[in-house]
């Protein structure tokens, strides 16, 4: 028990420094330096639209026929805290797979972002991936800004307040495309882009491996209290 407080009570404090240094280390709003820095950086940070640093697409606007098996068929709803979620995917056939991939292709490096319901959910694709998307904006890996750097910046109250201000519908929210690509969208040097965008990856890999700890001792203790006790 007290093991599993302590891995709980770390995966809480490195989310909550990883929510400061989101806050920290990205130039608010009309300025061109963040609150906190790397040694031996000094240049200002460049302004640029997605658009210009990105190519940024929407998967299909077509409902093809579900199967049983095939290929996942991912849509805002599975992409979820960096990751697709498979729990709860459809699957279509090759046919279709195809006819959608020739529009909007999911390449490793690239990252999908939620466009209905909950708005802003990432997932950076760190394998090769074998699924066609829908109602997900894609944005594609170019090469001119650190792809991890982007998935961090994407992630920054910076973002979150730009996209929250551009939202659209009733009861059931949507950003458009449109404002994907305007986002704004603020760019140092290659590499202080590597070193901020590496340095909150590793408070996600610690994350991670608490919330794997907390979960291994809670299994622990699950089959102890069926075993020790007769």
């Amino acid at each position: 028990d007290h093991l599993i407080t302590l891995h709980h009570r770390k995966c809480e404090e490195t989310k909550k420094l990883k929510k400061f240094m989101l806050q920290k280390m990205f130039p608010k709003k009309g300025e061109k330096v963040p609150d906190i820095r790397f040694d031996g950086f000094t240049d200002d940070w460049e302004q640029r639209k997605l658009s210009e640093i990105s190519d940024v697409r929407d998967g299909t606007h077509d409902s093809p026929s579900y199967l049983s098996d095939g290929h996942p068929f991912v849509t805002s709803k599975n992409v979820k805290d960096g990751y697709i979620n498979y729990d709860d995917v459809q699957y279509i056939s090759d046919e279709d797979f195809e006819a959608i991939n020739k529009r909007s292709k999911v390449d490793m490096n690239d990252i999908l972002m939620g466009m209905i319901g909950t708005i802003g959910n990432l997932a950076l694709i760190r394998t090769e991936p074998d699924f066609a998307i829908k109602n997900v904006a894609l944005i594609k890996d170019t090469k001119q800004v650190s792809y991890m750097y982007l998935y961090h910046y994407l992630q920054s109250s910076s973002a979150e307040r730009q996209l929250l201000s551009g939202l659209d519908g009733g009861t059931q929210k949507f950003v458009s495309l449109k404002n994907i690509r305007e986002l704004n969208i603020m760019v140092p040097s290659e590499a202080e882009q590597l070193k901020v965008g590496n340095f909150i990856e590793s408070l996600d890999h610690l994350i991670t491996l608490h919330q794997h700890k907390c979960e291994e001792l809670q299994n622990i203790k699950k089959f102890m209290l069926q075993n020790m006790f007769t």
